[in-house]
């Protein structure tokens, strides 16, 4: 907590998804008056909810890994998360469907695998799956890799804000050849596609290893081997399902935010981000209303940040100059009230394309939906039967797919393209019959995704991580050109996924937070910048 004696800043946080519910707690705890406002009537960005006829869906995360960085939210106020929210483990993770090809290869039927937390038991299933040890073993092996990344990114890219390569060096200010060493480390210069198929030549266990980085929506193919760290994150903490869905999760956010006296408006659609010469100076509403503050933390997607609530001004030319981002991909999500169970899933499934090379082609490439899709697929009455009436199933449905483009019209391109993932569902998961099973049916498009949570042509996952050199680096949460800016979500350091979000929240808070310690940012007083 900040000194009593210490002053205290004005901030307003643009934007209740996860980082900006985390900036805010962290922000209120230590010492801060906060004030957060959101466009939408709820609190928790895509962390939504869908409820009609007896079912109830998320609508946009489902999985929760790495619970540990939420804790480190409400510890922040001396609080405990599990007072706050009931998570229960989930293992088997995955379960795994695989369609054959059809060409008469070696594998000539349907086949199924689940992925289990444990590496040993991992290692068994594999070697049973496969009927031998090279993939069982080699799967330990990126296992221990995995492990060493992860322990890298914690020492130099985790909990602080990096903006690039350069950022990664100043840790205590020195660089050292131990430093040196761990950066070489990071096999960059490779993809996370050709690290896993270093390890496993089994072309199912492959695309499986693939999908530990599903949470940032780029290709395994264009993403640096540093993301191979994610499988370790989720391995060593496991996945987990918060009680009432992860709407639960913004819910006792904003719980913690109430109690630490944030004031969170609703229904305020922030326009602007005002300045003066480079320093932050309030916002401007689009009923007009001008709310002076001496910081902003901006949890809008990094560029529209830039693009529209900047607009006009220096840092924002500036910043589209250099802007070499390029969105993340987007989504189709079908949310289907079923009458019925499919007992084959479990809480979490991936139903396989049956050439993960085409479909990151059509996806990242052509810019076009993949014919031969990938879908994610949480089916969770197993775990909270409540989701649904008795016997039924409340079936999400995520199908990654280009992000929007100005010919795409998903009105006329979302009938057709929910035949394909229905027939994929049918074909590659056995859920036959589902189109007869359903009595409540809505859906998300990219065109739905953009306009509903402001983010960059209606890219789920904010930024790609395209880049085999730099593509995990994404822009920094502290502003260097803009004094009392801040960054923070999926399109911030350090990314995409449930916990990466609210790490980026925490980090834009104590950034702000150890400026304000330091003396380089200082309450506004009336004609000063």
């Amino acid at each position: 907590m900040i000194a009593a004696d210490s002053k205290s800043l004005n901030v307003i946080v643009v934007g209740s998804g996860l980082a900006g519910l985390s900036s805010a707690c962290v922000l209120a705890a230590r010492g801060h008056r906060v004030t957060l406002l959101d466009k939408n009537d709820w609190v928790g960005g895509k962390a939504a909810q869908h409820c009609a006829d007896g079912y109830r869906f998320d609508m946009g995360p489902t999985i929760l890994t790495v619970p540990s960085v939420l804790k480190r939210v409400f510890a922040e106020a001396d609080r405990k998360m599990e007072d706050y929210l009931e998570i229960l483990p989930l293992d088997p993770q995955w379960r795994c469907f695989f369609e054959s090809d059809g060409k008469g290869g070696k594998v000539e039927e349907n086949t199924v695998l689940d992925l289990v937390s444990s590496t040993p038991e991992m290692k068994a299933r594999l070697k049973a799956f496969t009927g031998g040890d090279v993939n069982s073993d080699g799967y330990e092996k990126f296992i221990q890799l995995s492990e060493h990344l992860h322990g890298v990114s914690d020492r130099f890219f985790f909990w602080r804000s990096i903006g690039g390569l350069g950022d990664t060096m100043d840790v205590g200010g020195a660089f050292s050849l131990k430093v040196l060493k761990d950066v070489l480390s990071l096999r960059m210069g490779k993809s996370v596609a050709s690290v896993v198929r270093s390890h496993v030549p089994d072309a199912r266990v492959a695309q499986m290893m693939d999908h530990f980085t599903q949470y940032v929506g780029s290709s395994p193919y264009a993403s640096p081997a540093v993301l191979c760290s994610i499988a370790h994150m989720q391995t060593e903490e496991g996945i987990w399902y918060p009680v009432g869905g992860t709407r639960a999760v913004p819910e006792a956010l904003c719980k913690l935010a109430l109690e630490l006296g944030v004031e969170v408006r609703t229904g305020v659609d922030v326009m602007r981000i005002q300045t003066s010469g480079n320093r932050v100076t309030g916002v401007i509403t689009a009923s007009g209303e001008t709310l002076p503050c001496d910081a902003v933390v901006s949890n809008c997607d990094a560029v529209r940040t830039y693009r529209e609530l900047l607009q006009d001004t220096p840092q924002s030319t500036k910043f589209e100059k250099s802007n070499t981002y390029s969105p993340a991909c987007s989504g189709v999500v079908l949310y289907l009230g079923l009458n019925r169970r499919y007992e084959q899933l479990l809480h979490h499934n991936f139903v396989f394309s049956k050439d993960p090379e085409q479909e990151f082609e059509y996806i990242y490439d052509r810019g076009e939906p993949a014919p031969d899709p990938t879908a994610y697929v949480c089916a969770p009455a197993i775990s909270e039967p409540e989701v649904a009436p008795p016997g039924c199933e409340s079936l999400y449905i995520l199908v990654h797919t280009p992000y929007l483009r100005e010919h795409h019209d998903w009105k006329k391109m979302l009938p057709e393209y929910r035949e394909v993932i229905l027939d994929k569902m049918e074909s590659c998961a056995g859920t036959k019959g589902i189109r007869d099973a359903i009595v409540h049916e809505s859906a998300l498009t990219p065109e739905g995704i953009h306009n509903r949570y402001r983010v960059l042509n209606g890219a789920i996952y904010g930024l790609a991580s395209h880049g085999k050199f730099l593509g995990a680096f994404k822009p920094g949460n502290r502003r260097k050109d803009l004094r009392g800016l801040y960054l923070a979500g999926g399109a911030a350091h350090p990314g995409p996924g449930m916990p990466m979000v609210m790490m980026s929240g925490w980090i834009a808070a104590d950034s702000l937070d150890q400026d304000v310690r330091g003396g380089k940012l200082t309450p506004l007083r009336s004609g000063t910048t």
